[in-house]
């Protein structure tokens, strides 16, 4: 577990992450809300903070319309590379 406290910026994503980490905002909510992991799991599992869990988790709920926002681009950015990708079907032929 890291002993490093991060904030939150977009240096290196187009959305909000940890500072210096590529974890984001949106990954940490995932675990935590989501797949009900407990917040010290995803500490100890990234190298992070306790601290910092909560910090994302905390900006996730503070910034309602910029995470909608991130998630409206995450499923377009899917949708636009659909067509790239292949099912076992295809596969199969």
């Amino acid at each position: 577990m890291s002993q490093l406290s991060r904030g939150i910026v977009r240096e290196l994503h187009d959305e909000p992450h940890l500072e210096g980490r590529r974890i984001t905002v949106q990954f940490i909510k995932t675990q935590v809300e989501d797949r009900g992991l407990d917040p010290r799991t995803v500490a100890d599992r990234h190298d992070l903070d306790v601290a910092d869990v909560y910090r994302a988790l905390t900006y996730y709920h503070d910034h309602p319309d910029e995470m909608r926002s991130v998630e409206r681009e995450r499923e377009a950015a899917v949708e636009g590379h659909d067509h790239l990708t292949t099912d076992p079907d295809d596969v199969r032929g």
